[in-house]
């Protein structure tokens, strides 16, 4: 069932953009391109702290995914 997710409102959008570049983070950390700093340094460009949360639950679930929890 494809999905067209440029019809979502904008603040979906942007849980979905934040959802994938956590996962891109965890991924980096994971392939040893990039260390724990850079989810850090990732956080601190976040607007609000519902996106921040949503950040940390989104890394927490990439990586149990991956297998670095």
């Amino acid at each position: 069932m494809p999905f067209n997710l440029s019809l979502l409102p904008s603040d979906e959008k942007n849980k979905v953009e934040i959802d994938k570049q956590a996962s891109f983070l965890v991924w980096k950390i994971k392939q040893a391109q990039a260390g724990p700093e850079a989810l850090m340094e990732h956080r601190k460009t976040l607007k609000s702290e519902p996106e921040c949360e949503l950040f940390d639950q989104s890394v927490q679930k990439y990586k149990r995914v991956m297998g670095l929890a």
